[in-house]
């Protein structure tokens, strides 16, 4: 071990270099370095934990002598033959790193080292700023009002029938913001509205559910947590629609069968002068669906200056000088007028002299010719990731694991961080207020979208555009960072993980077809994220996971106590999310999870914690809870933090009055 743990941080330690402050893209050998020097890392971090928990093994207690003589040359032959094995690892390790060595050398990867960068932020006050002003920036208004008059008509609205108009545009030109400001100006003239985002693959039932909860959120309060398929939803949607005059936006629809076969019927014509608006990048979508189709245009010259001037300086200040105001024109000139070009690249230029403006304009490799509005998006987008230090790549591939269009609450994302390792100690910073760091780079560089709370300059979550999305989905497919277990509609296929992968994810799904999916096969699994999945059959698959670090099975109705028994020899598992879950107790075989950090049970069942949990050793254990959700804890250790909305959460007989949020 003396040897082998500065390797492990030698090799860590370059690896992080190596990816860190790059001026240009790598090339396929660099590229096929990497993901070598990333495996090995695994592999090496794998054999760690697999000692670590064999040296810290208690050896067992019994009544009998003899029994416990036995016991123990049992336990001291497994252990003799781990060891045996482990040193077996250890030496083809060392074999693997004299391959990265000699391949290091021979590619000159220094050549391309640049040393890391440290982030200390707090979200960047101009960018709050410049949303707040959003309308004016961008020049809003007069697309506000030219889609306000072709969703008007003449004459009597409420004996009208139901209009129907698209907003049609490439990815990042603003629809949705678009369609935002038109529902909040024109809401107050209906009786009822919805605001509801549908994807690229969406979950038909969860969207008439949430139309439904839009409409009326006293009575649909608890629609989400009904069993109902997507035939007693519409036959709602219909009944309450009968007589009503209403507003709803369908954001982001990509194809026409979900409207055709479901929304569409759903959202019934009842002559009352209701409107619905549509949000598409497809053409053929808008005119489809659509009684009139309003295409989306880019900014003007000078309200895209406008906006890349404020997200850089502020919306008082102006550009200091004539000399930034030559190149911004060329960078502007290639952001085409898309909100999010803009944005993003104004970005990369917050803090930087403008001097160094060019520079940064060069590298992104635009070229000589004019390329398309979604292509320089990319090129920049994806200029901007490489331009991160290493830590906050990784923590923004994690992203990849979350549905389109889904709100990531802060807090949990960040104990999965935490639970995963990305984030390092520092000496005199905690690590989740390191992680609260990290989550605010993210949105100073636009690479996230922040969601502010009920309390002012608060943010509690974020968005992932769906431009940005795409980029880190595929670099992390790419990287083997995540694996999206998922079916091809066309070709019946499943998507199968490697053998090396780290990370899976599912969305919305019953899982049934993807339950012959080898799990033996990945046994090396970091995380396994579910969200909305019928996973009661593959929880028992899980214990095959021996490295796990976060389980995480938001919305699965159909997951029981009995279920979770056996979770506790995932003996690694740092985070387990049972959030919007029909779970109403926990097996006392969760006690075996000494190395647990976060508990999630927001909106489940579960109203008493078992005694079970006070023998987890772990010196901080934080247990999140729901707005609604009481608990009564049973002999929980006075190390345990508890993070909730309110004072709904007793703890130990009291009500405190006030909760952390992070450790303290």
């Amino acid at each position: 071990m003396g040897s082998l743990l500065p390797k492990l941080l030698k090799l860590l330690g370059d690896e992080y270099k190596m990816q860190t402050g790059m001026k240009k893209q790598l090339d396929a050998q660099t590229k096929a370095w990497a993901r070598e020097a990333r495996e090995v890392s695994y592999q090496m971090e794998d054999v760690l934990d697999t000692f670590l928990v064999h040296v810290q093994e208690r050896e067992p207690a019994s009544p009998s002598r003899l029994r416990h003589a036995l016991q123990k040359m049992v336990s001291l032959f497994r252990k003799g033959k781990a060891n045996r094995d482990i040193g077996y690892a250890i030496k083809d390790i060392k074999n693997r790193l004299q391959h990265l060595a000699n391949r290091r050398a021979r590619y000159r990867i220094d050549d391309i080292i640049a040393n890391p960068t440290a982030t200390m932020s707090t979200v960047d006050p101009r960018l709050q700023a410049m949303y707040n002003e959003v309308a004016k920036l961008v020049g809003i208004n007069k697309p506000r009002d030219d889609l306000i008059c072709k969703l008007s008509a003449q004459g009597d609205d409420m004996a009208l029938p139901r209009k129907i108009v698209s907003i049609f545009g490439t990815g990042g030109l603003g629809k949705t913001t678009l369609a935002k400001a038109v529902y909040e100006k024109l809401r107050p003239d209906f009786q009822f509205g919805a605001f509801v985002p549908v994807g690229r693959n969406p979950n038909i039932a969860k969207i008439l559910m949430d139309i439904l909860y839009d409409l009326d959120k006293n009575k649909y309060a608890d629609i989400h947590t009904k069993n109902r398929d997507e035939r007693q939803l519409t036959d709602s949607l219909r009944e309450f629609l009968t007589d009503k005059r209403y507003f709803i936006v369908i954001d982001d629809i990509w194809e026409t069968k979900s409207w055709e076969e479901t929304i569409g019927f759903a959202l019934v014509e009842n002559n009352r002068g209701s409107r619905i608006i549509i949000t598409t990048r497809n053409s053929q979508v808008a005119s489809r669906i659509s009684d009139e189709v309003y295409r989306m245009q880019p900014l003007s010259e000078d309200n895209s200056k406008k906006l890349f001037y404020t997200r850089i300086f502020g919306p008082k200040e102006k550009c200091p000088d004539n000399e930034p105001d030559k190149i911004s024109n060329k960078i502007l000139k290639k952001c085409d007028g898309v909100p999010l070009a803009i944005i993003t690249m104004a970005s990369l230029l917050v803090g930087k002299p403008s001097e160094r403006w060019s520079d940064v304009f060069t590298s992104i490799g635009f070229g000589q010719k004019d390329d398309k509005q979604v292509e320089n998006t990319m090129k920049i987008l994806s200029y901007s990731y490489y331009d991160m230090p290493s830590h906050l790549r990784t923590c923004l591939l994690y992203l990849s694991i979350f549905p389109e269009d889904y709100t990531i609450d802060k807090n949990s994302l960040i104990w999965k961080w935490i639970a995963e390792a990305f984030i390092q100690e520092r000496q005199g910073i905690r690590l989740f207020e390191l992680g609260d760091i990290y989550f605010n780079d993210l949105i100073n560089r636009s690479m996230i979208q922040a969601i502010d709370s009920l309390y002012p300059c608060e943010v509690n979550g974020c968005h992932v555009h769906d431009m940005v999305l795409d980029l880190i989905r595929s670099i992390s497919s790419e990287e083997n960072f995540v694996t999206i277990l998922g079916k091809d509609e066309d070709e019946g296929t499943v998507t199968e993980p490697s053998s090396s992968a780290r990370r899976l994810a599912k969305h919305n799904d019953t899982m049934e077809y993807s339950a012959h999916v080898n799990v033996a096969g990945v046994p090396q699994l970091r995380s396994f994220i579910t969200f909305k999945c019928s996973i009661d059959k593959w929880v028992v698959l899980l214990s095959s996971f021996g490295h796990l670090r976060v389980l995480n099975m938001e919305g699965s109705k159909n997951v029981r106590s009995s279920h979770l028994v056996h979770l506790g020899i995932l003996i690694h598992l740092r985070y387990l999310g049972l959030q919007q879950t029909w779970i109403d107790e926990l097996p006392n075989e969760i006690g075996a999870l000494k190395l647990l950090q976060t508990l999630n049970l927001d909106n489940t069942r579960i109203r008493q914690l078992t005694p079970s949990i006070s023998r987890l050793s772990q010196l901080m254990l934080t247990i999140q809870c729901g707005e609604r959700q009481a608990l009564s804890p049973h002999d929980i250790s006075e190390f345990c933090i508890w993070e909730a909305s309110n004072s709904h959460v007793c703890r130990h007989g009291l009500v405190p009055s006030v909760f952390p949020t992070s450790p303290t």
